[in-house]
Formats: C-alpha cells, structure tokens, sequence
C-alpha cells in the first residue's frame, strides 16, 4: 500500500551529497572567488538552493515515489514536473557563478555546457528527452527495470537544467535578454502540447504497466491517462507563463527605471549647460 512508509536510502544519500556539497563549497571554496567583505553566496541563493534540493526530496521519496511507480501516471507526471521545472531552476538561482565554473571546469563540462545551454540546442536537448521520457514503450521499460528509472529522470533533470539557463542560470554569459527569455518560455509551454494531447484524448491507456497496478481512489487507468495529460498541459503552462509574467513585469520596471534615470541625467546636462552660458 503506498501509505505504508517505505525508507529510500538512495534518496536521502543524494539530497545529502546535493546539501552538504553545497555547504562545504561555501565554507571551504567560496572564500577564495570573492572578496573579503563579500559572502560566497547571498541569503535568497541559499534559500533558492535549499527549496529545490527539498523538491528533489518531496518528488524522489516516499509517498510521492510509490503512489508514481506503483499505482498512477498522474503521479508520476507531478514528479516529472518537479523534476523539471521547479527543482532545476531553483537549483540554478541558487549557484554562484564562481561555484558553477569551478564545478564544470572540475568535471571538464564547461565548453559543452556553454554550448548546449544556448537557447536552440537547449531547447532540441530538453524537448528531445522529455518526448523519449514519455514515450510508451521507454515508459512501460523504466517503470520495470529500476537502474533505466533513475537514468530516465536523470536524464530529465540534466537537460531541464540546460533549458533553464538562458533564463536563470549562474553564468551571466547564457542568459539572454528579458524579451528573449520571455519568447524562449512562450516557445517551451507550445511543445508539451503535444504529447498532452495524446494523453487527453487517447481512447486506449497508451502505458501498459499501469493498467495492471491497483486503481486508487476509483479512477480507471484511461481516467489516470487523462489527468496525467491536462497536468502536463495545463500544470506546466500556468507555471511558464507565471513566470513569463513575472519576467514582463520586472521588464517594465527596469525600462521605467532607466527611463526616469535617462531623463533625470538630460536635466542634469541641460541645468549645467545653461550655468555655463550664464557664466561671464
């Protein structure tokens, strides 16, 4: 039964490694790449990284875990959004630009990453893995076969975090312009249609391992299938596009702050140079 606590060492082995690495790179490392005065990293970059690693936590650990594995797709849709629009960004907001550097330049990452994660290839990378992630036959597979289940979501969550680089990533360089960033995420909440659609309105449950689990709350497997698709579809749409709008509004407060500057500083140029007219 899935609310029967089941203990996940793997889980909490992970979201140790993702937490104390963190700290120590902190403590031990961020002294080095800033200046005496300055903190490694600021208290909303702590609290960004400490929110997504619990995220990870929540979507990879019981009940979340066995209500998605054993008994609904719906569940598991929820975990993959998790996995991909909520715990990479919060990841990203949370990593110093020195850390990520030293931590691709360690692992020999950083020319591909700053390749892939622009906006095109990040965009083919990430789409690519979640139609094969959602593909029947890799489902049905991953679902049986525990090691493929893990390289699956890995997978996911490895490309989600090139996909959100232009928009949050550590590295100033791959970010892209506020109006881009908001066409890039218009274009990412388009794609998932897609698949959502087959999910909504396929006549026959497309993942065969959940026709054979047992049914909770009384929904049927075709029932399951199309709360999966309308999460997928409208779940990740609300989440984009509130950050699009999010994005539109900080926009237009920057442009009415450098408006109001431009103009303050005219007056200021205007001002001197009628002094010095004025001056014998």
């Amino acid at each position: 039964m899935p609310w029967v606590w089941r203990p996940h060492p793997d889980v909490w082995l992970l979201v140790a490694v993702l937490a104390g690495g963190y700290a120590y790179a902190l403590r031990r490392v961020g002294p080095r790449h800033v200046a005496p005065e300055e903190r490694p990293a600021s208290r909303s970059q702590v609290v960004a990284y400490s929110i997504g690693v619990f995220t990870i936590w929540v979507g990879a650990d019981w009940p979340v875990h066995e209500l998605a594995e054993r008994y609904l797709y719906s569940v598991h849709m929820i975990q993959h959004i998790l996995f991909s629009l909520v715990a990479p960004p919060l990841l990203l907001l949370g990593t110093p630009a020195w850390m990520a550097r030293e931590l691709l330049r360690s692992c020999g990452l950083l020319r591909s990453v700053c390749r892939l994660a622009r906006p095109l290839p990040a965009l083919v990378v990430f789409n690519t893995v979640l139609a094969l992630t959602h593909w029947p036959a890799l489902v049905d597979f991953t679902l049986r076969v525990h090691p493929a289940h893990f390289a699956a979501h890995a997978a996911l969550f490895g490309s989600a975090l090139l996909m959100w680089c232009p928009v949050v990533g550590p590295l100033p360089e791959l970010r892209i312009s506020p109006p881009g960033q908001m066409l890039y995420l218009f274009a990412q909440s388009i794609v998932p249609t897609v698949p959502a659609s087959f999910l909504v309105f396929g006549q026959h449950p497309l993942y065969h391992f959940y026709e054979h689990v047992p049914r909770l709350w009384g929904l049927s497997a075709g029932e399951d299938q199309r709360i999966a698709g309308l999460i997928m579809k409208l779940g990740e749409g609300a989440l984009l596009w509130s950050i699009v709008t999010v994005l539109f509004f900080r926009w237009c407060a920057q442009c009415d702050a450098a408006d109001r500057q431009a103009r303050h500083l005219a007056r200021l140029d205007a001002e001197l140079n009628d002094i010095a007219r004025s001056a014998p």
